[in-house]
């Protein structure tokens, strides 16, 4: 099939025609996340720049269980598809969108209900808060878009189909922007404008994706046996439920660290906000390539090319260092003016100078997450979660651990200090794990 081409191009020039169309939608997709905050900071203020940003841990919690659940459903469609096994890979697809989007419902629910008192034990402040139940409540509204978008966009990449996502994602951006831009500069609504304007982007991509997936199933030889299947739900939950449990705790423990910048009030929250804006993109080549790792080693795996498996991360490495290095020269030569287009020009002197000393600071340890993500990317497209798991966790304690202890006594920069140090400690532990050789045997033992 015209797909197959991760299975059968020289590993780098596979991964890289695999990547660069995951890299481009992910950067449109942080670029109207952080069209909201810039589009707030610049015309509503920093408070409602701090309200978006003091959200973002609460929210990310669910955006990665909807990833976490697109991964486990995308490696097991990858290892079909690179076995030729169609029917059940047509079965794992429809059981995957149907199961989350149940979970999407009770997600929506659960955020509706509780959002605002979590923002209260998080220590958001007074003057933020209201803002932020707002900005939740009509964020929590769209989760079932939200969720649908992401398990497709996975299985898409499953597929070898990248490209397609990457349409959706350049198409929902750009409206995006248009609508925050409308929302908050003529309409005037705020905080409240930009997550409408979310909401319905998202809506529209995640109906549009839903179609195609659908015409393109249609086109794969084979017939599917249902729609649901106990089965390949529960060979999908043994990936994508540590998967999801890493995230979320991860996020969980964000959540705990986003308590500690809130206690130094919103215009630190403002400034940190908006370096997380920065962060989250520069993040995305590195993210791009853990996802592309995981799809390249689940179909190689599928088709008994385990050889290719070690040549594509071998290759992945030096195309992480490749975006590390451009991001390092970029932070560092141009922190204060990436910060005024959050901040604009008359910014607080504590959230400009709280911003870029994050960045410029992180700026120097992009390849270690790069690193990590790429072993991580293969150990789960291997389906070797077990070390994946306790090496992210572990990365998380550090960071959490730290932050907590140190940042009262040593000062909010502890917060950034601490998340290399994390990375490090995850790259060592998945590296040692892969260098067991145990991802090799995964897939096997799960056929017998």
């Amino acid at each position: 099939m015209e797909n197959d081409y991760l299975i059968k191009k020289k590993p780098l020039n596979a991964l890289i025609i695999f990547v660069l169309p995951i890299i481009i939608g992910n950067l449109f997709q942080q670029t109207y996340t952080m069209a909201d905050s810039a589009i707030v900071g610049r015309f509503v203020g920093e408070q409602a720049l701090a309200a978006v940003g003091a959200s973002y841990s609460l929210t990310n919690i669910f955006i990665w269980v909807a990833i976490g659940g697109g991964t486990g459903a995308s490696v097991i469609v990858s290892q079909y598809f690179g076995a030729k096994r169609y029917p059940e890979m047509k079965l794992a697809a429809y059981t995957a969108l149907l199961s989350f989007l149940i979970i999407s419902l009770i997600g929506a629910a659960i955020g509706l209900l509780f959002g605002r008192q979590i923002m209260v034990w998080l220590n958001t402040p007074d003057d933020v808060l209201d803002l932020a139940s707002t900005y939740l409540n009509i964020y929590f509204m769209g989760l079932p878009f939200l969720f649908m978008y992401n398990v497709l966009s996975a299985m898409f990449n499953a597929l070898g189909k990248s490209k397609i996502p990457l349409c959706f994602l350049i198409f929902s951006s750009v409206f995006n922007i248009i609508l925050d831009y409308y929302t908050v500069t003529v309409l005037e609504m705020g905080v409240a404008g930009v997550a409408w304007a979310t909401l319905i982007a998202q809506g529209i991509a995640a109906v549009l994706s839903f179609l195609v997936f659908m015409r393109l199933l249609r086109k794969i030889g084979g017939k599917s046996s249902g729609i649901f299947s106990p089965a390949e739900f529960f060979s999908m939950a043994k990936i994508a439920l540590p998967s999801i449990l890493q995230q979320s705790t991860v996020s969980i423990g964000m959540m705990l660290v986003q308590s500690v910048v809130n206690s130094f009030g919103s215009l630190v929250i403002a400034g940190f906000s908006a370096a997380m804006r920065i962060d989250s993109l520069c993040i995305v080549p590195m993210s791009s390539m853990s996802n592309a790792m995981s799809s390249y080693t689940a179909q190689n795996i599928g088709a008994g090319e385990y050889d290719r498996v070690v040549e594509g991360y071998h290759a992945a490495n030096w195309v992480i260092v490749f975006f590390a290095v451009i991001i390092c020269i970029i932070l560092q030569l141009f922190n204060v003016q990436i910060m005024t287009l959050f901040l604009g020009e008359d910014g607080t002197a504590v959230a400009m100078q709280t911003g870029c000393d994050y960045i410029s600071y992180m700026g120097w340890f992009f390849c270690l997450i790069g690193f990590k993500m790429a072993v991580d990317g293969l150990l789960r497209g291997a389906g070797d979660m077990k070390m994946f798991t306790i090496a992210n966790l572990v990365n998380l304690s550090i960071r959490v651990i730290l932050s907590i202890t140190l940042a009262p006594k040593v000062g909010v920069a502890m917060v950034w200090y601490a998340v290399p140090i994390g990375w490090a400690a995850n790259w060592v532990i998945s590296y040692a794990e892969y260098r067991t050789g145990k991802w090799r045997k995964i897939y096997k033992s799960n056929e017998a």
